[in-house]
Parts: C-alpha cells; sequence; structure tokens
C-alpha cells in the first residue's frame, strides 16, 4: 500500500457516483413530452433488480441498453433522464413479465450492483446507483402511507400519487454518517458487526437521527458502537448506497485514547484499534493474494465501498487525517 503524503493524495471518487444523466424535473409533468420521450428513436430502457443490474455481455462493459417497446409501461414510465441525447427509462426485472422477455432475448448478463461498481467507468456506475435506488423507491412504495391506497407512478417516476387521499410521495434517501477515527498516532478504529465472517472489519457508521446533525451523528454512534469519545468530525466525501436507500456521509475523526474500546451489545462484535502497519499488510495481502499474513487474518470493506476509500485515504498519506 502507497504511503504518500498528504499533499499527494487524490480526491475520493466514491463508486456509485458521477452520473452524467439530466433528470429533466422541469418536463416531467408534462405528459406530452414524456410520450414524445418514449418515442424518441434513440430511447432506451435500462433493467435491474433489487440488487443487480443488466450489463452488456460484449464490447466495454457498460448497462444494457434495450429497445422501449414492449419493456416500459407506456402509462406509467420510469424515466431516468436525458443521457448524451438518449433518453433512459427504467425497468423492473424482479417483474415476472419482464423476466420472460429478458429470458426470451437472452441478452445481458445480470450482476450484482457491488460488482458492477468495480466492472462500470465512473459515470456509468453513478447512473446504475441512480437506477437501483429509484425502482427500489417504487417498489417499497406501492401503497399509501397514508391511507393504505395503491398508489401511480406520478411525473414519470419522479413520484407516486395516491388516488385516493391525493397524497404525493417523494423517493427518499435516509443519511448515514460512516467515519474513519484516528487516535492521532497512526491507529485508526474498526469494528466487526454482528454477521460479518472473522477477521471482517470496517470503520463505524450509524443512521443521522431525526433533530440531528451528521457532526452529532458521528460523537454519538462512536461514542455507542465503541464506549469511544470522537471529537473534531470533518466531512470528506459521499457515496450512494441504495441497499435499499442511504446515503453514506464519509467523515474522519479524532480521539484520545484512553481505555480500550468496548463492542456494543447486540450489534458490535468486536471493536480495536488497528495500527497503520496492520491495515498496510491487509491491503496488501489482498492486492497480492498472498496465502496468509501477519495480523490475525484483518479484511478490510470491499473496495466499492466508501469505507474501504476512507481507509485507504488514511494509510496513503501515513495514517495522517486530512
Amino acid at each position: 500500500m502507497n504511503r504518500s503524503s498528504p499533499t499527494d493524495a487524490a480526491p475520493i471518487a466514491p463508486a456509485f457516483t458521477g452520473t452524467t444523466v439530466d433528470r429533466l424535473s422541469e418536463l416531467r409533468a408534462d405528459r406530452g413530452e414524456v410520450e414524445r420521450l418514449l418515442k424518441h428513436p434513440r430511447a432506451a430502457v435500462l433493467g435491474a433488480s433489487a440488487d443487480s443490474v443488466l450489463i452488456d455481455a460484449d464490447g466495454e462493459p457498460r448497462l444494457l441498453r434495450r429497445p422501449v417497446e414492449g419493456h416500459v409501461n407506456p402509462y406509467q414510465p420510469i424515466l431516468l433522464g436525458l443521457d448524451g441525447g438518449e433518453p433512459l427509462f427504467a425497468a423492473d426485472l424482479d417483474d415476472p413479465e419482464i423476466q420472460s422477455q429478458l429470458e426470451e432475448t437472452g441478452r445481458g448478463r445480470l450482476v450484482s450492483l457491488r460488482e458492477a461498481g468495480t466492472l462500470l467507468p465512473q459515470a456509468e456506475g453513478g447512473l446504475a446507483a441512480y437506477l437501483v435506488a429509484l425502482l427500489n423507491w417504487h417498489r417499497r412504495h406501492r401503497f399509501c402511507a397514508n391511507c393504505g391506497a395503491q398508489t401511480r407512478v406520478a411525473e414519470a417516476g419522479l413520484s407516486r400519487r395516491c388516488p385516493t387521499c391525493r397524497a404525493t410521495h417523494f423517493p427518499r434517501t435516509d443519511p448515514v454518517v460512516i467515519m474513519l477515527v484516528d487516535d492521532g498516532q497512526g491507529n485508526v478504529l474498526l469494528g466487526r458487526r454482528l454477521g460479518l465472517a472473522e477477521g471482517r472489519f470496517s470503520i463505524l457508521a450509524g443512521y443521522v437521527a431525526p433533530g440531528e446533525t451528521p457532526e452529532e451523528a458521528v460523537s454519538r454512534e462512536v461514542l455507542e458502537e465503541s464506549g469511544v469519545r470522537a471529537h473534531s468530525p470533518r466531512y470528506v466525501a459521499s457515496q450512494p448506497w441504495p441497499f435499499p436507500a442511504s446515503l453514506m456521509l464519509g467523515f474522519e475523526a479524532s480521539a484520545d485514547r484512553g481505555d480500550d474500546p468496548v463492542p456494543q451489545p447486540g450489534e458490535m462484535v468486536e471493536v480495536r484499534w488497528f495500527s497503520l502497519d496492520e491495515i498496510a499488510a491487509a491491503g496488501s495481502f489482498e492486492t497480492t493474494g498472498a496465502d496468509g499474513h501477519p495480523h490475525a487474518g484483518l479484511r478490510l470493506p470491499g473496495e466499492v465501498s466508501i469505507a474501504r476509500m476512507l481507509i485507504d485515504a488514511w494509510a496513503a498519506r501515513g495514517g495522517r487525517r486530512l
């Protein structure tokens, strides 16, 4: 793992960011404009399931573009936007009818969104996250939270409307803070949650509570999950995380070494400090595939995650904060 100086560190560009699509918010309520886009000669549809996307199996990795006809409900279309003059629509691959159409054509390859984040170019990865997040929201909001009636797609997918109580529902994203906490001496705080394999550690994370700022959430979550008092949180970067609908707000924070970290019962299995050397060895092990390394099998988060990007950026600066 390269240990460059803080000034040499490249800006963090997390996977699932960088889409160039114009979401066309200003014309979605115009039914005539949406119909025009559906009939556009370059209109295409992108397909996704709850956690996978359909990519083109031939040539450069990209999301598979298929003809709109037969794949999009013209009465309730879900418009993604305009990409280089190409209108893009979304199709739910969990829909049995869409699945049968896909089997008939035999085109494309379905891959997990996490795999897509490593395969696709930056802009296509951002588009994949947008596609999955929007479809996940539509799947989970088919009924009105106000009265329970079935809702309908409105504004070409930007919202859903209840025909009974007239309530309009918009896509939501849950803010989550994820923070790299160091002690100023070249050590970083990592935890292992329930359900994670032995040796699989990550930085700490948690949802922002109502009436709380992200900075306040950083301090609270670190204390709740480890008993460590973190301070001086600094925002670094963010990443959409559509599993199903979160926005990861990446922070760095400091903590003074005191008592050993204590995992929160029922959520964390282990929480401990790891040295820069341990982090570097774990990163080198995963990159080279060497069989065994001297730090008890520490395994870092997957490279598609902002957690790994924050860890790698910290290690590249020699264990120093920004």
